[in-house]
């Protein structure tokens, strides 16, 4: 299996930022690791070993992404404010350095967009926000509000709320979402949403559904067994979905 390592200075970000890429040809698929994950999180968890086949057949091309989230949504000693800003940062970083250099290496047309746990969160915010960009949407053990107080998950932004906040929470911005043309883009795309029927988030993820259902955007809200919510469980789901 062919496996790159890939490092370059983001001027958005202002640091270097690092980077896996597994595989030679196929869909691309935009991984976001979890909450203390980093860009090796997909491969250490035996995820991308699941995923084998498929990547070495040259139906899948793995973009394995690392994490800011010591600063930006769990950087305690920034304001709220400033926590959504380097969150909006890596945004910018995804979508005019990750995206292109991805272009750049494969032309294939579909671009999936997949995360685990709180990359669940920016795997869907960034296909909701951009969905001209993105053919699928997989999302495992996702949290789409930030701003919820679920048994020892705080709200991320301590009670603080703003317009950058509301733009950047799926469960509230797409409620309102009016717009003709993003609105067909959802339409098309292919959206799996997986979530354990114990998770602490499973209303969140009901909640999601819901608005999607009422926007007539379709997609799947897929619930299995226990919390669900660990590598043992990724690795089936990542096998059943991409």
């Amino acid at each position: 299996m062919n496996r790159e390592y890939h490092k370059w200075w983001s001027g958005r970000l202002q640091r270097d930022m690092e980077l896996l890429v597994f595989g030679h040809a196929g869909a691309k698929v935009l991984i976001f690791p979890s909450r203390d994950g980093r860009f090796y999180e997909y491969e250490n968890l035996g995820i991308v070993k699941s995923l084998e086949h498929k990547i070495e057949q040259g139906y899948l091309q793995l973009y394995c992404v690392d994490s800011i989230y010591s600063e930006s949504f769990y950087c305690g000693w920034a304001h709220p404010s400033g926590r959504i800003q380097r969150h909006i940062a890596f945004e910018e970083y995804i979508l005019n350095e990750v995206l292109p250099f991805m272009q750049s290496r494969n032309p294939h047309e579909c671009v999936i967009s997949h995360g685990l746990s709180l990359g669940a969160f920016h795997a869907a915010n960034i296909v909701f926000r951009h969905p001209h960009l993105f053919k699928k949407l997989v999302a495992f053990s996702g949290r789409y509000d930030l701003t919820l107080n679920v048994e020892n998950f705080n709200d991320l932004f301590d009670g603080f709320y703003n317009e950058d906040i509301y733009f950047h929470t799926p469960s509230h911005f797409l409620h309102n979402l009016d717009c003709p043309w993003r609105l067909d883009k959802l339409r098309e795309m292919d959206i799996i949403l997986v979530i354990g029927n114990e998770d602490p988030f499973l209303q969140n993820n009901e909640q999601l559904s819901s608005i999607l259902r009422q926007k007539d955007i379709n997609h799947q809200l897929l619930i299995w067994d226990d919390r669900a919510h660990s590598a043992k469980y990724w690795r089936h789901m990542a096998s059943f979905y991409i």
